[in-house]
């Protein structure tokens, strides 16, 4: 069993939901395409059209371009998280519990990567896949599996990492010290990609090419929520998040007494996501030029958000709908 072993951060000020990030409900109105089970957690788009996403219970479901009754193409097992496009009829599918995973349309599963430096790893999160066949992903952390997240942004712990798989199977370490590394996303011209920081409520970019290349930066910092995936397309960055923030959780973050207690608190009482939609697109220079939320919690529990041919489609960590917005 993980010892928890919290660690002191001082957030700064939330910035709210005001301003740019101003409270709305544009996505309370977004269609629902049911999926006939829980979670899914990311979506990914092929070039015909068809919405492919991943269920709680280790499905791998496709939707055709106009929704309808989804058909289950394969059964990854463990827990799929991130879903993208990997080559003609094949998904890449982040497992949590298993690892990097090649699934065809025609229903075969396979590991790509489930260790690094002969360790397992413990929650394989997001991934993008450049050109060149290189697939960038995040271990969220070292510590605890998906079933404990809430217990790694406790912690506090920066164990957090980007890998990267090259195209001839070796695994190499972009960065890491990360408090629960989420999202990836390679820019338009791979140039850079973006990687969500959730337990810090900020997204880094790190250069892999041109003058900047091998460094990295805080792209947008002090979001008003937790980032999860991330996408890029039409040169915005869309950005889900599944809560706001919390200002007990806040609180708690530069107090790691406090963080012990709450840990050992029932799971009744700890904190919990908020039923509060929210889905933010940022341009090249960090700008928003999108800001879409829902307070009714209609649609809710946002964890990705992808465009395609002028609708959004949005995943959700443990509701049964992918959601679809129209931009």
């Amino acid at each position: 069993m993980t010892a928890f072993e919290p660690v002191s951060w001082d957030p700064p000020k939330a910035p709210g939901l005001v301003g740019e990030f101003e409270e709305n409900d544009r996505l309370r109105t977004a269609d629902r395409w049911e999926t006939g089970g829980i979670g899914p957690e990311d979506v990914a788009i092929d070039a015909a059209g068809a919405v492919f996403t991943g269920l709680a219970d280790g499905s791998i479901l496709r939707f055709d371009s106009q929704g309808g009754p989804p058909e289950r193409i394969a059964t990854a097992g463990g827990r799929p998280l991130g879903v993208e496009i990997l080559g003609d009829g094949e998904l890449l599918v982040c497992n949590a519990d298993l690892g990097l995973q090649r699934v065809t349309v025609s229903g075969e599963v396979s590991v790509l990567v489930d260790r690094f430096e002969d360790q397992r790893l413990t929650l394989t999160n997001n991934a993008s896949v450049a050109a060149d066949g290189t697939i960038y992903f995040t271990e969220s952390t070292t510590r605890w599996s998906l079933h404990d997240y809430t217990n790694d942004l406790l912690e506090g712990q920066t164990t957090g990492r980007l890998l990267a798989r090259r195209p001839d199977g070796s695994v190499e370490l972009v960065f890491d010290g990360l408090q629960f590394a989420n999202g990836v996303a390679l820019d338009s011209d791979e140039t850079s990609v973006f990687v969500a920081e959730t337990g810090r409520y900020r997204i880094h970019r790190h250069w892999l090419q041109g003058p900047r290349a091998g460094t990295t930066e805080v792209f947008v910092d002090n979001l008003p929520g937790f980032p999860d995936n991330l996408s890029f397309a039409d040169g915005i960055l869309w950005v889900a998040a599944p809560s706001p923030r919390q200002a007990a959780v806040d609180f708690i973050q530069p107090r790691p007494w406090l963080r012990k207690v709450t840990y050992r608190l029932p799971e009744s009482l700890k904190p919990k996501p908020l039923r509060h939609a929210i889905v933010l697109g940022f341009d090249d220079e960090g700008r928003v030029v999108h800001n879409l939320q829902d307070s009714t919690g209609t649609v809710a529990i946002t964890t990705a958000a992808r465009s395609h041919a002028g609708r959004l489609f949005i995943g959700t960590l443990s509701e049964p709908t992918v959601a679809v917005h129209e931009l």
